[in-house]
């Protein structure tokens, strides 16, 4: 389990991080729309559609990475009080009866529409020109495996969690600044100038 745990953290993180870069390119297309419209007075006719194409498909292909490394939002102000035992529990209850019967729908739902829409290679009807969005609908299948792939690892954590009686932390590669620069504080030895070597 640990080994597919390890596989499927890394899978995430790779797809994660390579989508993540699609940031980069919606904010240069979003700032190239405001020149053209603003400066020039020329406005594209494609800026909404890559806008919630890239974006859709950022917040899709990054919903694995999120889940491997604990970041999705959750309601956790009793959840939180339990033993890690009966957390793990629960959450492995809940990945049965409500995480893949939702994320199976998502593949077998996605192929459909994904593959009627490459039958005709469809375009966007929201902007005159006809931006392709067939290759977007496809994103639905490819985030529901990865999201079912990643499901199967959080349920093997939940299992070694039962076992064991805590929890695996998940791999760190992200860190909030404000959690950041908390622990570079508190690496300050109070009344000395002497640092932490991590602060270097």
């Amino acid at each position: 389990m640990t080994g597919f745990i390890r596989f499927a953290d890394s899978l995430s993180a790779a797809f994660g991080k390579v989508f993540g870069w699609l940031i980069i390119l919606m904010t240069l297309a979003m700032s190239y729309e405001v020149l053209a419209r603003y400066v020039f007075n020329r406005p594209t006719s494609w800026s909404f559609d890559v806008s919630f194409i890239m974006y859709g498909t950022l917040f899709m292909m990054g919903g694995a990475y999120t889940l491997s490394r604990g970041g999705h939002v959750r309601g956790d102000f009793i959840y939180r009080l339990w033993p890690p035992r009966v957390q793990a529990s629960i959450d492995l209850v809940l990945y049965v009866f409500f995480f893949f019967p939702g994320i199976l729908a998502l593949v077998f739902s996605g192929w459909k529409y994904a593959s009627r829409s490459w039958s005709y290679a469809e375009v966007s009807v929201n902007s005159p020109a006809g931006v392709p969005i067939y290759q977007f609908k496809s994103v639905l299948v490819a985030a529901g495996l990865l999201l079912a792939i990643q499901g199967v690892a959080q349920m093997c954590r939940c299992i070694l969690c039962i076992r064991e009686g805590h929890w695996r932390a998940p791999a760190e590669d992200v860190e909030e600044i404000e959690e950041l620069m908390m622990k570079q504080t508190s690496q300050i030895v109070p009344g000395t100038a002497q640092e932490h070597p991590d602060m270097k």
